[in-house]
């Protein structure tokens, strides 16, 4: 084969090779090369989206109706659950208002699930745990106080032996309990104030259910002089103690002598009454007042505090005949 003949076989497919554009100038060329090229492209982006919409404005329709059957299903729910747990007496009423809550979110839950699940068709019940799996997860994360008040309140309103009406002391706050919700506990102190407290304080910390029995015991210190006989005041406090009212006949009343006051003898009084902060002041101050009545009938003192000056030399005459 000559030279020629090699340049003839060639030269067809070096001029193929030749007359097809690089990538590069192609990819140049797919370039707009005007504002009016964008525009219709983006126009044609919006367009296809807008298609998208309405054509799926049916399902969103049929998202809202499940969501409202499963607002009306919640409500039905709840009711049924708080009509059908009001015969059982044994039950504490917070553990009733768990069941009740427990209920609706269990409605709510299967309501959403079945709305996501109609408003993007493709969703199955797995792929949407899944996704609530790791929805949680990041949630959890981000709102790590609200679920933490969240699942306190469950375990006050389960565990826990205070009930709504019922009064309690946490910390510096103090007040009968008007509502325990799932996040805050609402307490209405003795002087009016409205108190709300993230449940995770309570359950973190220590709480005194003032009103957890029908009676409670209340002490009182009272004194006499040195110069009187205790052993004849102990039965007249006891007896003034045991004619008041608001005290509970069925339980001790003790009395006994409890320190060497700087003044007096000093005694210690308790009793029971009713637990409610406003019977117990009722009861201390008719048990004072009965006190003092019966030792002053007695002729025995309840003496003012008493201070005793030793002097270690002799007075000075005009302090002495001053």
């Amino acid at each position: 084969m000559t030279v020629n003949d090699m340049i003839a076989a060639f030269s067809p497919t070096l001029l193929a090779q030749g007359s097809q554009p690089s990538e590069e100038e192609s990819g140049s060329e797919a370039l707009p090369d005007s504002l009016d090229e964008i525009k219709e492209t983006l126009l044609e982006t919006l367009g296809g989206v807008w298609v998208d919409f309405v054509g799926h404005i049916p399902f969103l329709v049929a998202g809202l109706v499940a969501l409202l059957f499963t607002w009306l299903a919640a409500g039905i729910a709840g009711s049924i659950a708080q009509r059908s747990l009001r015969g059982r007496k044994r039950m504490r009423k917070s553990l009733k208002q768990l069941f009740q809550r427990f209920i609706v979110i269990v409605v709510w839950l299967v309501g959403l699930m079945l709305t996501a699940m109609i408003i993007f068709p493709g969703l199955t019940p797995a792929k949407a745990l899944g996704g609530l799996g790791l929805l949680s997860v990041a949630i959890g994360f981000a709102f790590k106080d609200i679920f933490e008040n969240f699942f306190a309140g469950i375990l006050l309103l389960w565990r826990f032996a205070f009930e709504d009406g019922d009064f309690i002391k946490c910390g510096d706050v103090d007040g009968r309990v008007e509502k325990v919700e799932i996040r805050n506990t609402i307490i209405r102190r003795s002087t009016g104030e409205l108190v709300v407290i993230p449940n995770a304080s309570l359950f973190k910390n220590a709480v005194e259910v003032v009103t957890s029995k029908p009676k409670r015991r209340i002490h009182l210190t009272t004194g006499i002089g040195y110069d009187e006989n205790v052993s004849e005041a102990l039965p007249i406090i006891e007896k003034a103690v045991a004619s008041c009212e608001t005290v509970d006949g069925s339980q001790p009343i003790d009395v006994f002598p409890e320190a060497f006051g700087s003044s007096s003898i000093d005694i210690d009084v308790s009793w029971w009454t009713d637990s409610s902060p406003r019977e117990g002041r009722r009861s201390c101050g008719e048990v004072v007042t009965a006190i003092k009545k019966a030792l002053d009938d007695a002729g025995i003192e309840i003496p003012f505090p008493y201070r005793t000056l030793t002097f270690k030399g002799p007075l000075p005459e005009e302090i002495g005949k001053s």
